[in-house]
């Protein structure tokens, strides 16, 4: 006699049991590699060990044989003028606590950084554009090296001297940082919306109430064609859309981080429904 084997149960995970929560965040929220290089260039400048010191305008600099020293680079101040002096009357040396890099290249470095991210985050280069602006780049240096010009272009951006000391970059990174971190983790928070396998609920404004809808008939896209802000900054961030049946309007979601996998988990969710 033979025994039929018991059939093996399929788990269904409840309705409202799991649900997605998507956060829309600001414009802001592009800004971490501003603060990122910023702690960066800090930190380089402090590790190259030279200090800042103010001199008046048209001070030498010569190489003197020094009495007890020895052969020293020294800095003669025009007539008249002295350096910064102490309670006793004498020279005043550099502080030591003024971290400055001998290199101008950090401060130009980090001043390009600040400048290509202001207008990554609030310029958009969607679709064609982020093609032609790629391909526009690539052209325009090609044509500067066929014509000669380039070698002058590279001498005219060498003449930039922008020096920023440690304390600078320092207060600059770390004061972005807790802003950044307080607009992504906690006000950007307060914009959400909320997926079950049944429901949406959405909130589109910080203070105002929850809205929501039935999952039937709902779709959901993405739209990830800005390759500067979406892909090389954005992380894979894009738009959410959610589109509503019976209806025109849609609900956009701008500048959702993972938005691929987030449209996946709800898109699980959904099959979980319908195998209920």
């Amino acid at each position: 006699m033979s025994t039929a084997p018991a059939s093996t149960p399929i788990k269904v995970t409840p309705p409202g049991d799991a649900e997605v929560r998507i956060y829309s965040h600001s414009p802001l929220f592009y800004w971490w590699p501003v603060w990122a290089v910023g702690l960066i260039m800090g930190i380089l400048t402090l590790v190259d060990g030279h200090r800042m010191v103010t001199v008046p305008a048209d001070t030498e600099a010569q190489a003197r044989e020094i009495q007890g020293y020895g052969a020293r680079d020294i800095l003669i101040l025009p007539e008249g003028k002295k350096l910064p002096r102490d309670d006793s009357g004498n020279p005043m040396p550099p502080k030591q606590d003024r971290h400055m890099a001998q290199s101008p290249r950090l401060g130009v470095i980090f001043t390009t950084v600040l400048i290509v991210i202001i207008i990554v985050s609030n310029v958009p280069l969607r679709g064609l554009w982020s093609v032609i602006i790629i391909l526009g780049s690539f052209l325009l240096v090609l044509i500067c090296s066929l014509m000669g010009i380039w070698d002058d272009i590279v001498k005219i951006i060498g003449l930039l001297d922008i020096r920023i000391n440690a304390g600078g970059y320092f207060s600059i990174s770390l004061v972005l940082l807790i802003i950044w971190a307080l607009t992504v983790f906690v006000f950007d928070h307060r914009t959400y919306v909320i997926v079950t396998s049944g429901q949406v609920r959405v909130c589109l404004a910080i203070g105002a109430g929850e809205t929501m809808y039935d999952t039937t008939g709902m779709t959901f896209s993405k739209r990830q064609d800005d390759l500067f802000r979406h892909w090389i900054i954005g992380l894979g961030s894009g738009d959410l859309i959610i589109h509503r049946s019976n209806t025109t309007q849609e609900i956009d979601m701008p500048n959702v981080l993972f938005v691929g996998s987030k449209i996946k988990e709800i898109e699980r969710l959904i099959k979980e429904r319908q195998v209920v």
